[in-house]
């Protein structure tokens, strides 16, 4: 998101060259569509897992700075809050036993990674929101020394005028209210990215597949029930990534106003739909200007970086977002599925992944599509309720009508993943194993979310209180996750 940013502020006339340059930007890209070939010699996917770190207390640690110093691995990089760190896994192909190549790899990164934190006092966790954060952790220096994340704060909260306000209340009533005079709230969300190349023609159908199944997706993979000490929604970083980026008054919500976290309002036709939503609907937040002469470097036959349009998309915070980039020269596009949150597991996190990548095919290429039978607004409601509820919520597909989450998992989606992965050239091997630990958690009902809540639970049941519950709860969090044992064989105290 904007790697090149310089200041954190600008004047009226940058703003305006930017606005131009943008719109130069995406008159550019819609030729580009229309008659530029696109890289595909062969399918990639890739994938970046955000992480936090904890102390010998289970609480955040402000030091990714001196992590990542021993660590000394480009793959890991640093992200908004002092105590988050970020894995960028190389693009890969996916036929064959690549999962599990990639499940060993990811396990050697990581147990690598963890030793080397260890000596710098820190623990590695992959959880969706960390549990033990308190208001209390904010209140010193969170923020990493990156220029553009001091850029982007200064930026939401110009556009605001006045702090945030998070109001999140969970199914079981208890609430979250409470002001942000930072986006230190935001940090806490934690998130696995899974990106799919895909050709310009098909990016549609394969966006609008992403969109159907992202509340099925948190349904299966929800890991965020806890934050400022509250169990509130399953996955609470869905709300509460919306609120802590938001740049809209009270009023701008009341006149409809769209906000910058967003799931969309419509089923698409092309990618240039999305990007032209973004220069539409949505002022500039980091208005850095490039020297590229877009229209030049296109007619020379070459592809242009579109950094401005780049760097507005990513200041758009779509649960599905496309991607245009540049690798060695040659243009390509991504479906970037943002909906899932990190961990519990390696092996939990390629299942996820594995169920994603294969329901997505078979969903993008159905002659009859799920989106031509289902409207957005319930694909939204879909992602709200499953953002709750996670495998306790109830769903809305076309020929099962409303039907819980786990039963079409199983029932009609699981199949779909199979046979999907099959079409990509995906090793029966791999199928088994991954769509195996899918299917095991949908019939034990568990997954992340109702596994933190149910070992609070118990703890608090033994006499505990909500802190030492959370910091009890954590320990065997990360016994588990070390393991890299489904979430769903995880024992309760």
């Amino acid at each position: 998101m904007g790697s090149d940013i310089a200041g954190t502020s600008y004047t009226r006339e940058e703003r305006q060259r930017y606005r131009e340059k943008v719109r130069q930007d995406l008159d550019v890209f819609e030729r580009m569509l229309h008659t530029r070939g696109f890289e595909f010699d062969r399918q990639l996917t890739g994938m970046e897992i955000e992480m936090n770190l904890v102390d010998g207390q289970m609480q955040p640690t402000m030091n990714n700075a001196a992590v990542l110093e021993k660590i000394h691995d480009a793959d890991y990089q640093t992200e908004l809050g002092q105590y988050n760190i970020e894995l960028n896994v190389s693009p890969r192909p996916m036929p064959g036993e690549e999962a599990l190549k990639l499940e060993e790899d990811l396990r050697a990164s990581l147990n690598r990674a963890a030793g080397l934190a260890e000596e710098a006092g820190a623990r590695i966790v992959t959880i969706g929101i960390l549990p033990t954060i308190m208001p209390d952790h904010f209140h010193t220096e969170w923020m990493s020394a990156n220029t553009r994340y001091a850029a982007l704060n200064e930026a939401i909260f110009n556009a605001r005028g006045e702090d945030l306000f998070i109001d999140i209340e969970g199914p079981t009533g208890e609430r979250l209210a409470t002001y942000a005079d930072s986006i230190a709230p935001e940090s806490a969300c934690t998130s696995v990215q899974l990106h799919l190349q895909v050709k310009p023609l098909q990016f549609a159908a394969y966006w609008n597949a992403a969109q159907a199944i992202s509340g099925v997706q948190l349904a299966l993979g929800a890991n965020s029930p806890f934050f400022f000490g509250k169990q509130l929604w399953h996955e609470t970083r869905i709300p509460l990534f919306k609120q802590a980026t938001d740049t809209r008054s009270v009023e701008l919500k009341n006149q409809g106003v769209r906000p910058r976290v967003w799931f969309g309002e419509r089923w698409i036709t092309s990618i240039f739909d999305l990007f032209e939503e973004n220069v539409r609907y949505f002022p500039a937040l980091l208005p850095e200007c490039s020297d590229e002469d877009p229209v030049a470097l296109f007619e020379k036959g070459e592809a242009p970086d579109l950094s401005e349009l780049r760097l507005h998309n990513g200041t758009v915070y779509r649960w599905n977002r496309p991607i245009y980039d540049i690798v060695g020269g040659r243009p390509h596009l991504r479906v970037e599925n943002r909906v899932l949150p990190a961990g519990p597991t390696i092996v939990d996190t390629i299942a996820n992944s594995a169920f994603y990548y294969g329901v997505v095919r078979m969903l993008a290429e159905d002659e009859r599509p799920v989106w031509t039978r289902m409207s957005f607004a319930a694909a939204n409601e879909n992602f709200s309720q499953c953002a709750r509820r996670s495998i306790d919520a109830k769903v809305y597909w076309p020929g099962f009508g409303e039907v819980a989450a786990d039963e079409l998992i199983l029932r009609h989606l699981l199949p779909l993943a199979h046979e999907g992965l099959e079409k990509w050239g995906v090793s029966q091997a791999v199928r088994d194993r991954y769509l195996g630990v899918v299917e095991d958690r949908c019939r034990a009902g568990v997954n992340g979310a109702t596994w933190q809540i149910a070992c609070v639970n118990k703890l608090e049941e033994q006499g505990l209180s909500r802190h030492d519950a959370l910091v009890a709860m954590m320990e065997r969090y990360l016994v588990g996750m070390s393991a890299n044992e489904p979430v769903h064989t995880w024992q309760l105290p």
